[in-house]
């Protein structure tokens, strides 16, 4: 069963009640045994901060209840200078791979930097009036998720300037799960950077630690790190997310398919952008045999021009289905079976999703889910051990 508290009625007491309510509101909270963010837990923070110009990487998920951390900090007369916005942008409105516009918040007056446009790191001159930068998004556990690739390029930025990195963890909704293809550093890109499989199994704190520990920054860089870690978390809890994580995971479902289903973005199938379900349902028009069908439509904010706009599609619902814990590959596999061009089947995108190019070959071989889930376990086995070093939560 998801356990999840209510923390809806928190966000509106925040502004007014100050400090000494918020830390009674997290007692209570906390008494729930549901896990709790770090962002909730200001008193661990705000000392850290007072007196401080500070920069913030955040998105719509960077709230406590209702109220953004922005607002929130702001309230305690925090010094914000300025905000750097990731995929998607500073309120998450932005198409999937749309390119984020820096710019004024027209809510609080705050310079928003993208880095999702020109530049995915920030500059030293972007850096040179901050004492700090605080880092909370709300991750998902897969590795092509591109908020953790935008981790690494501020960690990268902040041991480059000596500015310490303040990071607020989040449970992971995936956590539970580690499986998948270790990706391979030749075919390392913006949607897999480090040499993990697609469910790490990390929250973004633990992977932070992990990249820090394994040098994975530019020449060996090394960020100071403060981290605040969740409360009343382990890795075996499920954690349904208050707000959605980006346009197209608007639920639980979505969000536990995703690392699953992502991987038919390197193939012609659609996996419902462009309707009300997507990463629920997947299709295309030629597989007519399937009798679950949907139409993408465009849909400004999370789709505007999704494939197959506007054609019917033919496929699965993945809503009433029991689906694989972990990485499933049966339906990548069925599919391609099913489809009548299988030399159209599969796209350049596949090899960076997958972190490998042995995936596309093995299924083009006839392999079996079994047979390339055993070609894993070898590096598999050797992350698991490397991860066990990282991990703050059992």
């Amino acid at each position: 069963m998801i356990r999840t508290a209510n923390y809806n009625f928190i966000g509106k007491l925040i502004p007014l009640c100050g400090l000494f309510f918020m830390i009674l509101i997290n007692a209570c909270v906390a008494q729930q045994n549901s896990p709790m963010p770090a962002a909730y837990q200001t008193e661990e923070y705000l000392p850290f901060l007072k007196g401080k110009s500070v920069g913030m990487v955040v998105n719509q998920t960077s709230t406590i209840g209702q109220t953004h951390l922005v607002d929130t900090l702001r309230s305690h007369e925090i010094n914000i200078v300025k905000v750097f916005a990731p995929e998607h942008g500073f309120r998450g409105e932005a198409d999937a791979g749309a390119t984020v516009k820096s710019g004024i918040d027209e809510k609080t007056g705050l310079p928003i930097i993208s880095l999702y446009g020109k530049n995915k790191k920030p500059t030293n001159e972007q850096l040179q009036d901050l004492d700090v930068i605080i880092f909370d998004i709300q991750d998902v556990g897969a590795r092509f998720y591109t908020y953790i690739s935008t981790m690494h390029y501020v960690m990268e930025a902040c041991a480059e300037n000596n500015i310490p990195l303040l990071i607020l963890d989040r449970p992971n909704p995936n956590g539970m799960y580690v499986d998948g293809p270790v990706l391979e550093m030749e075919h390392q890109s913006f949607v897999g950077m480090h040499p993990i499989p697609i469910l790490h199994g990390l929250t973004i704190a633990e992977l932070a630690q992990m990249i820090n520990g394994e040098k994975w920054l530019k020449n060996e860089l090394k960020c100071e790190l403060k981290i605040i870690k969740n409360k009343n978390y382990s890795h075996s809890d499920t954690y349904s997310l208050p707000i959605k994580p980006s346009p197209n995971l608007p639920n639980d479902l979505s969000i536990a398919l995703y690392p699953s289903l992502c991987l038919f973005e390197g193939t012609v199938i659609s996996v419902g952008r462009g309707t009300e379900k997507p990463f629920q349902q997947i299709g295309h028009p030629s597989l007519t045999d399937y009798g679950h069908t949907f139409t993408p439509v465009s849909m400004p904010g999370s789709s505007v021009h999704p494939p197959f706009e506007d054609k019917k599609c033919f496929g699965i619902d993945f809503e009433a289905k029991d689906f694989e814990e972990g990485i499933s590959l049966k339906y990548l596999i069925n599919f391609y079976k099913a489809f009548p061009n299988k030399k159209e089947y599969f796209n350049s995108f596949l090899t960076k999703l997958a972190g490998t190019e042995s995936l596309r070959q093995q299924i083009e071989a006839g392999f079996s889910e079994e047979e390339i889930k055993m070609s894993w376990e070898a590096r598999l086995k050797e992350y698991k051990e490397m991860r066990k070093g990282y991990l703050i939560y059992e």
